[in-house]
């Protein structure tokens, strides 16, 4: 057995969404745990560049699939490939998604069909694929990025929130009829998390403070607090964990 819980040497994983902000973050965590990681995302020389850091960084084998999620196409070709990079996968995080924000009164068929395609459609068809082979070789976890947008109504989200509403429900079946063959489902579900993207639409002080004011403990996720729950699920340490939303909210959804 192996003495660490939390080491994920010679484990394999797809990471989608890889290449900005959590994504990034994920991979770095996988990487620096010892996994092998194939990562996804459109951008195919900011794939190349992540790939040849964590390589040189952790001495992790590192393969890289661009793809657009929004294409079923794509996605289908996305889980052949990343199961062929290095003979199956261990872990599948389907962290890639996309927000784009409306009313609901103004609310459009393309946006809404987009945002549906990359939040739900892409992990599922991935979970799907992947799971299959995962189940065949009697193992894997799947850890599903949500958001809590997916449990309480956000207002001017009215895609993003159904999408990972969506989300939460494909994890808990993949996790029902996945888990007899040793595959484990899970989700992660963050409120804020301060990347890039969190810092341009979250770093102004007036924006923040009212939603500041109902997170008990006062300030915003980190990317690495989401990481390493994506680090937890993803390893032995929460082997008996499936089927499990993991909030990482500072207490957001109690308050």
């Amino acid at each position: 057995m192996n003495p660490d819980p939390f080491d994920l040497t010679g484990r394999r994983a797809l990471v989608t969404g890889s290449t900005q902000g959590l994504g990034t973050d994920v991979a770095r965590t996988l990487a620096a745990a010892g996994c092998d990681l194939v990562l996804s995302a459109r951008d195919r020389d900011g794939l190349e560049r992540l790939a040849a850091a964590l390589r040189a960084e952790h001495g992790v084998r590192v393969a890289v699939v661009a793809a657009d999620l929004s294409d079923a196409a794509d996605t289908e070709a996305l889980a052949a490939s990343a199961l062929a990079a290095f003979d199956g996968l261990d872990v599948l995080v389907n962290n890639a998604g996309i927000s784009v924000p409306q009313r609901v009164v103004d609310v459009d068929a393309a946006t809404w069909d987009r945002v549906l395609a990359v939040n739900l459609r892409a992990p599922a068809l991935l979970g799907s694929r992947v799971g299959r082979a995962m189940a065949a070789a009697g193992r894997g976890s799947i850890v599903n990025v949500s958001s809590v947008a997916g449990s309480l109504a956000l207002a001017e989200h009215f895609s993003y929130s159904a999408s990972k509403a969506g989300l939460l429900m494909a994890t808990r079946v993949l996790a029902l009829e996945l888990g007899p063959a040793g595959v484990r489902a899970n989700s992660v579900s963050p409120t804020v998390v301060m990347t890039e993207m969190g810092q341009r639409v979250w770093g102004e002080e007036a924006k923040a403070a009212p939603m500041l004011s109902r997170i008990p403990l006062g300030h915003f996720a980190q990317p690495g607090d989401v990481s390493n729950a994506v680090r937890f699920l993803a390893s032995d340490a929460s082997a008996m964990v499936n089927g499990v939303d993991l909030t990482v909210d500072g207490g957001f959804s109690v308050a």
